[in-house]
């Protein structure tokens, strides 16, 4: 079994306190802070820049998970690991040349992850799997909080059997309609990273711990 790290989404979080919500999941037990960045153009909607980054950075000393949901990537990968980023994740799709959208977020020194869409075949990080930190599995299309889980369980057991036979330490991650239930399929399935929103935050501030807690299993 692997060291389940809970990372919960501020997606779902109450915009008009986003620090203290930060604040808040660090105490609750939160792993990771997962950062959903979106540009209203990858997908269709739009969420925090990096002034936010920024500004929340101050709120908690935890992991900073930044995915970067947004096209062209390169260009902006320097903003969001100047806010505070540690890991920053980047689409397959967002750029023409992974390759390098890899060694960028490396050359910065922080951990670079890539996003498959639930379209993406896994075979198609192949090539890089010396080089990323983080693989995450999308299991909703991208783009908005809230939505219904979709049961790809075999392309996270297939990342997972392609971390182990390449011998490296990288975080296995899944998004998108993580809850109670389909939390513990997809740890199952080889999931070390639970990114979860509405999971997390449909109680209010009292359940928080709890809820993390109950994802974890």
């Amino acid at each position: 079994m692997y060291d389940i790290r809970i990372a919960p989404s501020i997606l779902s979080a109450d915009f008009s306190k986003l620090g203290e919500e930060v604040t808040a999941i660090d105490k609750a037990g939160a792993d990771y802070i997962h950062i959903d960045v979106m540009d209203g153009h990858f997908v269709p909607n739009l969420t925090f820049g990096a002034p936010v980054v920024k500004a929340i950075r101050k709120s908690t000393d935890k992991v900073f998970d930044v995915h970067l949901m947004i096209s062209p990537v390169d260009s902006l990968i320097d903003d969001f690991v100047d806010a505070g980023s540690d890991i920053i994740t980047a689409h397959i799709e967002s750029g023409p040349h992974l390759h390098r959208t890899l060694q960028h977020i490396k050359a910065k020194g922080v951990k670079a992850g890539v996003s498959l869409n639930p379209h993406t075949p896994i075979e198609s990080i192949k090539h890089v799997m010396d080089m990323v930190d983080l693989i995450l599995i999308m299991t909703v299309n991208p783009g908005f909080g809230g939505q219904s889980f979709i049961p790809l369980l075999d392309k996270i057991a297939k990342a997972r059997q392609m971390i182990n036979d390449c011998g490296r330490n990288i975080d296995l991650e899944v998004d998108g309609g993580i809850n109670f239930k389909t939390a513990r399929q997809v740890i199952a399935a080889g999931a070390n990273v639970l990114v979860a929103g509405t999971a997390v935050f449909k109680d209010g501030l009292d359940g928080y711990a709890k809820n993390i807690a109950s994802l974890r299993g």
